[in-house]
């Protein structure tokens, strides 16, 4: 958004965000379940994404590739309205620490970083409840079930299991994310028609996908899935619990392409996903700007 145009209120930012968030998922949520069955995986074959998706339908159903899309559905308004709020407080925050007038190329992974943290923070309960449902042994009956058994077992603090690889996660991919995005915007032709600003939006937002997913997937998507998917047992410390060292124990015991289990999926769906989202709340934004009116245009 163009910093000589008036900040639009924080409640329509919030339900562009939500608009977006829920038509990404939607679309692109069975090729998320397909990726964490096959992070799940802990030995060095693999069905691969054709496989996976054939084998879930035929044993399980259709259905089963929405199981646990209630959760994720919930989470999507506050995640993406921390996502873009917090990139933009994150932006305003480091360019006046460093006297910038413009968003620079360094500024922008910073600002991605720091809000993909801010982000991870709210997403982390849903997150473990969404992997606890993928799971093809799950025996949970929803989420509510999910989430009373969490409390009971292992206390509140349980809804925060793999906060500290997510948190990773978020930072890593929001970096590439927004980072990617300016790069992108600043090589792309300017657009002469609001039909050539829309697919800017797409291509820039896909690239960005893309490669916040390349960044991110082999630091803490992969182990994210096992320390949220491993059931604890009393007395036992588990085998993956801090992700660095968890990608350790992941490359010395499967080796280097494990760290890039479930790489297709999740990039078939947060490329052309993260196109989907920075075109649907761009485009949704300009609908609310046209709506107001100045100083907003």
């Amino acid at each position: 958004m163009s910093t000589e145009k008036k900040a639009l209120p924080f409640y329509l930012t919030f339900t562009a965000g939500a608009i977006a968030g829920i038509s990404e998922i939607l679309t692109f949520y069975p090729l998320d379940v397909v990726k964490t069955r096959m992070q799940l995986e802990t030995g060095k074959t693999s069905l691969g994404l054709v496989g996976s998706f054939q084998s879930i339908i035929k044993q399980e159903g259709f259905g089963r590739l929405y199981r646990g899309l209630v959760p994720p559905l919930l989470l999507e308004a506050p995640k993406r309205a921390t996502k873009f709020a917090a990139n933009d407080f994150w932006g305003k925050t480091f360019k006046q620490l460093t006297g910038e007038k413009e968003m620079t190329q360094r500024l922008s992974i910073v600002t991605g970083c720091s809000a993909g943290a801010t982000e991870s923070f709210v997403v982390v309960p849903f997150e473990l409840v969404k992997i606890k449902l993928q799971d093809k042994a799950s025996t949970f009956a929803g989420p509510l079930d999910v989430v009373r058994q969490i409390i009971r077992n292992d206390g509140v603090l349980g809804l925060y299991s793999g906060m500290e690889s997510t948190f990773w996660r978020h930072l890593w991919w929001n970096g590439g994310y927004f980072g990617s995005i300016f790069q992108i915007r600043e090589l792309l032709p300017k657009a002469e028609s609001p039909q050539g600003q829309l697919l800017n939006n797409f291509i820039s937002g896909s690239i960005g996908g893309f490669v916040g997913t390349v960044i991110n997937t082999p630091f803490s998507q992969v182990v994210k899935s096992r320390i949220q998917g491993t059931a604890k047992v009393p007395g036992v410390v588990p085998k993956y619990n801090w992700t660095y060292p968890a990608l350790a124990t992941i490359f010395r015991e499967e080796g280097p392409a494990a760290l890039y289990k479930g790489f297709v999926p999740k990039v078939l769906r947060l490329a052309p996903g993260g196109g989907v989202l920075l075109l649907v709340v761009e485009f949704t934004l300009g609908v609310f700007r046209k709506a107001l009116g100045p100083p907003y245009l």
